[in-house]
């Protein structure tokens, strides 16, 4: 994704949950969505097996009962 790219996915998102960032942060924000981005590409480039697949089946656990 180009810079340009990023800024104006950073606007639209802020924009849809009316959220303002200040000057002073956008910076911080673009940056951290271009490393999040990156992050993405190199999780989304490793082959996955069954064997890396969540449990099929979510029990939940009380406070009490977890360990």
């Amino acid at each position: 994704m180009t810079r340009t790219q990023i800024e104006a996915i950073v606007a639209a998102n802020a924009a849809a949950v009316d959220l303002a960032i200040a000057a002073e942060h956008k910076p911080g924000v673009v940056a951290f969505f271009a490393l999040a981005a990156d992050m993405a590409q190199l999780v989304g480039g490793l082959a996955l097996g069954p064997e890396d697949e969540s449990g099929s089946v979510f029990a939940p656990v009380s406070p009490q009962e977890a360990p």
